[in-house]
Parts: C-alpha cells; structure tokens; sequence
C-alpha cells in the first residue's frame, strides 16, 4: 500500500472536523458503508464527536482513509477486522490488517482492550437478570473476545463455543474452556496468516444471512452472544423467546430482533445517539479521553468504565 502524501479519498470528500473544545473519535471499518454514523455526547465534562465510516471491505480505501485523517483526530478505532487476537495470555497479529495500520501518528484500537475489560465485566452485571449457571449460551465466535468466553465459564453457563461451526462451518462445537484453549493454540497461529475475509464477513456480506451447520444450535441456546453480524448472518428466522448480548446496535438491527421474536437484547456498549457503537469505537472514545497516544492498559480501561459508568444496555420487548 503507498503511502505517499494522501489526497482527498472519496468517502471523506464531506468530511468535517470536530468542533473546537471536542475530541474526535473516528472508526474506519471494513464493514458496510450503509451503517455509518456521526454522533455527539459528553461524559465526565468532556464533548466527544463519535464517527463511524465503513469502506465496504476495501483495505486500500481503509488504509487512504486512515492516512488522510491522521493527526486530525484524536484516535481510531479500526472496525469490521481485528488487528490482533488475544487468547490467554498470547497475542496473535492478523498479517494482513498490520500494514493497514502501520505508521501512524494518531493511536489506532480495534476494541481488544474493551472486550477484555467491559465485556467480561458486563456478565457479571448481568447476574441478577441472567442467572448463569446452567444457562445455555451460544457464544457464535469466542476467540475475538475471549474475556467473555472466560467469563461466561467462571459464571458456571453452559457454552457452546461456535468457532469451528461458524468459522469453519464444521459441526464441531467446542464446549468446554480447556478445548477452546487448546483449539485456539492451534488454529490461531494459521488463522492469522490468511485473508481476514475468508472467516469474518466484511462490506455487504454483512448484511446477507447463511443457513450453516451451526444454525441448529441458535435453538438450543437461551443467550446468544458475540459480534452482531456473526449473530445475525447465521440466525434461523425466528429467535422466539431468545436472548442476543452484542454490541453494535442500530435501530435496523433493533428492528431485525423484533421481527423475529427475540424477547430481550442487550449491549455491551451505551447507546449514544441513534445507535450503540462497537467496542473499537467506545475504546478509542477511552483512549482519546485520556490523551494517550497508544492504548490504555487493563487497569486504565477498569478504571475509566468504572468512572463513565458504562454498563450493559438492556431492552425487552
């Protein structure tokens, strides 16, 4: 990818910066243009412009993108991908995704940090309305959050981990942390190697739906939690009595649970605006906060959701 003094990409033709006395914060994800969103809010005196603005699966576009906004704002969030995967207590880099995020002044998060911090303590809070133990729980892909799937174990649920299932559509269900773990030490190391598409969808194939071998267990599960466009692409029509723990929501994908008879769905993330923002946004909203030029540690991340008060978003129908 040449990074030669960027011109004006395409997509950001219309672009405006935030006004003075506001943080930036700007999302660049591989996802669909048709989910994009610019919202405002204020937490602990501090006004944030939240921006979110898909490529529709273009890395080059993304890596224009990036490279024209850099040190206009005051921190990514990279969407729709992952730059790393944290399993245990290794870290595995995606090959592909590195270069698109390499040399850049403005620190760039992809939501590992929250994932690993807001949504393990979002199953905790989550005790009184859910009880876990014994719960049957269809978490569709875990090893992009593995703080909830090692959480929803310590909690005592009963999981089903769909990695192989949905990733690989084999109807091989992981049950158990220890096999997850072993599973992980694997296949990650490969996984890693290989063009991010083939597992995860990007652009419009995230709003298509697939029936897989994995959508009988959307009917044994009583929660169903993870990425939202895994959730929705491999869901059955109806999800009757069901309920989804995600992230990214917006008032279209409130609409698709109603539809198909989803009883309660909750978000990991505050809804701000018109929508709740995917973990990659919230953790650079954090990292911009503080003023950091890299991501926050474990303990910072503790520290500022406590202090913002972010907790799981709930809605019955």
């Amino acid at each position: 990818m040449p990074d030669s003094a960027p011109a004006v990409p395409d997509l950001l033709k219309d672009w405006q910066p935030a006004p003075d006395g506001y943080k930036h914060v700007v999302s660049i994800s591989l996802g669909s243009s048709k989910r994009n969103a610019r919202e405002q809010t204020e937490l602990l005196g501090q006004k944030f412009i939240l921006e979110r603005l898909g490529t529709d699966g273009d890395m080059k576009v993304a890596r224009e993108m990036l490279l024209y906004l850099d040190g206009k704002v005051d921190a990514f969030g990279l969407g729709g991908t992952d730059i790393y995967i944290v399993a245990g207590d290794k870290r595995y880099t995606f090959r592909e995704i590195a270069p698109m995020v390499a040399g850049l002044k403005t620190p760039v998060v992809d939501g590992s940090g929250l994932k690993h911090t807001l949504e393990r303590e979002a199953i905790a809070q989550l005790e009184p309305l859910i009880h876990w133990k014994g719960c049957h729980t269809l978490l569709v892909a875990s090893v992009d959050r593995f703080g909830m799937a090692e959480a929803l174990s310590e909690a005592g649920a009963d999981v089903l981990y769909g990695d192989v299932v949905f990733g690989l559509n084999l109807n091989v269900p992981i049950r158990s942390m220890k096999a997850l773990r072993g599973v992980a030490r694997v296949i990650l190391p490969v996984l890693t190697f290989l063009p991010f598409k083939w597992f995860y969808p990007t652009g419009e194939k995230q709003e298509q739906s697939v029936k897989g071998v994995g959508t009988r267990y959307y009917d044994w599960a009583e929660v169903i939690a993870g990425d939202t466009h895994y959730v929705k692409r491999y869901a059955p029509d109806s999800l009757l009595g069901k309920t989804i723990l995600t992230q990214t929501i917006t008032e279209a994908d409130r609409e698709w649970a109603r539809e198909r008879g989803v009883k309660r769905l909750i978000t990991t993330t505050p809804r701000i605006g018109s929508r709740n923002f995917a973990t990659n946004v919230m953790e650079a909203l954090l990292v911009a906060y503080a003023g950091a030029d890299s991501a926050l540690n474990e303990g910072e991340y503790h520290e500022l959701i406590k202090r913002m008060d972010f907790r799981p978003q709930v809605t019955e129908f």
